[in-house]
């Protein structure tokens, strides 16, 4: 699969203009406020149907226009497909796959997978352990398309759980009456526990080559912690049974993998706490890319990389050993740079270059040492 092309009509900055992607890695160089990191977001909000960076996407509709479009043209096996989303306030989001509208783009087959790097998803090491949850459930879902219901089901169970649990603490129920609930909650817990295991240990290996070829001097482990040690639906029910009273008590569910974390660990020290801000960045880097190496392994199809502003915090060695990666690598990238210096060794026919200026996309060439004219 291959993404060709991008269309964007009154999207953050762009009031219209398109951007074809190369084969391989595609560059895009301008000075700061040149709406780089709008192009990243637009081919994200194409793909997904959301942007990864607000959630308030009224946002992305450029001043003064009524609504913003995003096209996707991409080929596969099959041929040439397109997918649109139009968004205009207060108005229902507007999907389309090859001129069909349909519900959710996640849920459309054949759709480009994406990953990406901006600044603010460091969070993803700092942040809260939700957002690693979250995390890990979207690679499952890239890995296993089918398994995306079992997390939909494991949601809908708890807040059942939760609700009736509010019905006891009210006296309108008794305690007893958890045990239906206990035995539907738990073979989703589990089937959803044993999804997330295998999806962190197809990246953990990986992973820790990464880092260390971008340059980390010690190895990044990453593993999933349970909360659980149940194998069998039998035995996470038996583990929801003797906490209920302590459930009833704090008025939800306390237990079960809406309660795991994604641990990521450098020299045998929690990232997240004791990491330094350049050793967090690479790491972050590292489980992108095995991640994108995880999903190329088990779907031949590896998801577009759009990495932002990356290379400016990185040193050389680091900026080159990235660059070497993603070129190594099957699958397409996108980088954007304020300095084309910071892009070391891309001067093959291989790599496609644009330039941002006054919200127009041009095409780049290398005149010599790392220059865009």
């Amino acid at each position: 699969m291959r993404v060709v092309s991008l269309s964007l009509r009154d999207f953050r900055s762009y009031e219209q203009t398109r951007l074809t992607l190369g084969d391989g890695l595609t560059v895009i160089a301008g000075p700061n406020g040149a709406g780089k990191t709008n192009l990243l977001e637009a081919a994200y909000f194409g793909c997904t149907g959301r942007s990864p960076r607000t959630a308030n996407e009224r946002e992305v509709v450029r001043f003064g226009a009524p609504a913003a479009r995003v096209a996707v043209h991409f080929e596969d096996e099959s041929g040439r497909h397109e997918i649109t989303v139009g968004f205009a306030a207060g108005q229902p989001k507007r999907l389309r796959f090859d001129g069909a509208s349909i519900e959710r783009l996640l849920d459309a087959p054949g759709r480009p997978l994406v990953s990406v790097f901006l600044p603010d998803r460091l969070e993803l090491i700092k942040g809260p352990p939700a957002l690693r949850r979250g995390h890990v459930d979207q690679l499952v879902a890239a890995l296993w398309p089918s398994r995306v219901q079992t997390r939909r089901a494991y949601a809908q169970a708890l807040a059942q759980r939760n609700a009736l649990i509010g019905r006891i603490r009210s006296g309108l129920s008794s305690e007893s009456s958890l045990l239906g609930w206990d035995a539907q909650l738990a073979g989703h817990a589990v089937r959803l526990m044993g999804d997330r295991d295998q999806a962190v240990a197809a990246v953990a290996e990986r992973c820790r080559r990464i880092s260390l070829e971008l340059g980390l001097q010690a190895e990044l482990l990453v593993s999933y912690r349970r909360r659980s040690r149940a194998a069998t639906p039998e035995e996470f029910a038996a583990e929801l049974r003797e906490r209920s009273a302590q459930d009833v008590e704090r008025g939800f569910c306390t237990h079960g993998p809406h309660r795991d974390e994604l641990t990521t660990r450098l020299a045998d020290r929690e990232l997240r706490a004791f990491g330094s801000q350049g050793q967090q960045r690479v790491s972050l880097l590292a489980l992108l890319l095995a991640e994108r190496d995880a999903i190329a392994a088990q779907r031949d199809a590896p998801p577009l990389m759009l990495l932002d502003d990356v290379l400016s915090e990185l040193d050389p060695v680091r900026r080159r050993a990235l660059i070497d990666l993603l070129r190594s690598e099957p699958g397409q990238s996108v980088i954007t740079t304020t300095d084309p210096d910071h892009v070391p060794g891309v001067d093959g026919v291989d790599v496609r270059w644009l330039e941002v200026s006054d919200g127009q996309v041009l095409e780049g060439s290398l005149t010599g040492a790392g220059e865009v004219a």
